[in-house]
């Protein structure tokens, strides 16, 4: 082999490796329990179905995807849901109790098929707060991001902030949802994934978590589903286009 020929393979290789390296791919999400995706009962399938069918109806400008925070906004955040995203053609794909690799699954088993909404609000990961690592956690939202970007391109998304926990910035479960959200405040683009974190929102001034905000200390009452709704509407309009 002439010294040419082999230059010219030696810069074609590294040609090919760039543009693998750049390009994002499921093979590069580190394989744990987080971003194992699967389903779970009988209870949980027979939502997830009804999910299914709605979809298959169409007309869906605007996803919240989440656990049973986002499936509240049929409970305690219902008065809000109705003011704020009814007209705006939004479907709720929350589940209480799901974890990041039941979101996943549930990517991948018909819940956004079909569907070119405008916007996806995605925010999951506190139940996996106490079996798995920040990066675990990270990890899959980032694989669940890339799903939703492979599944739904035209589609931008809006990932917040894992909502604080527990009575005070000492709680074990609230760190690791912290450093969780400091790695995936990075998947943002600043042009089809953004990142917001209103957390603060919710916290006195020396993080304390009140009950007035969150009576048990995890989920949101009427009063912090008004702060959610107002606390996001500037960038879920603008990034629907509204503006």
């Amino acid at each position: 082999m002439t010294r040419t020929i082999f230059l010219r393979l030696l810069m074609s290789t590294c040609c090919l490796s760039l543009v693998a390296s750049s390009t994002f791919a499921k093979d590069d999400i580190p394989q744990h329990s987080a971003t194992k995706p699967e389903p779970r009962d009988v209870g949980w399938m027979k939502r997830h179905d009804s999910f299914n069918e709605r979809v298959k109806k169409g007309n869906v400008d605007l996803l919240f995807i989440g656990d049973s925070i986002t499936q509240a906004w049929e409970g305690p955040g219902k008065e809000v849901w109705k003011s704020h995203y009814e007209k705006r053609n939004a479907v709720n794909l929350g589940i209480g109790g799901d974890r990041t690799q039941h979101v996943l699954w549930r990517l991948d088993h018909g819940n956004i098929d079909g569907l070119h909404p405008k916007l996806a609000v995605l925010m999951i990961g506190t139940n996996n707060s106490g079996t798995n690592t920040s990066e675990e956690i990270a990890d899959c939202i980032e694989a669940i991001v890339g799903k939703l970007r492979e599944k739904l391109p035209q589609t931008k998304v809006l990932i917040l902030a894992i909502f604080p926990r527990g009575a005070t910035s000492d709680d074990a479960k609230r760190q690791v949802n912290e450093k969780a959200n400091a790695i995936v405040q990075k998947l943002a683009d600043g042009k089809m994934v953004s990142y917001l974190d209103i957390g603060p929102k919710f916290l006195a001034e020396d993080g304390t978590l009140l009950k007035e905000m969150m009576p048990d200390l995890l989920h949101l009452n009427p009063k912090s589903y008004q702060i959610w709704a107002d606390s996001i509407e500037s960038q879920v309009a603008g990034l629907m286009g509204e503006k």
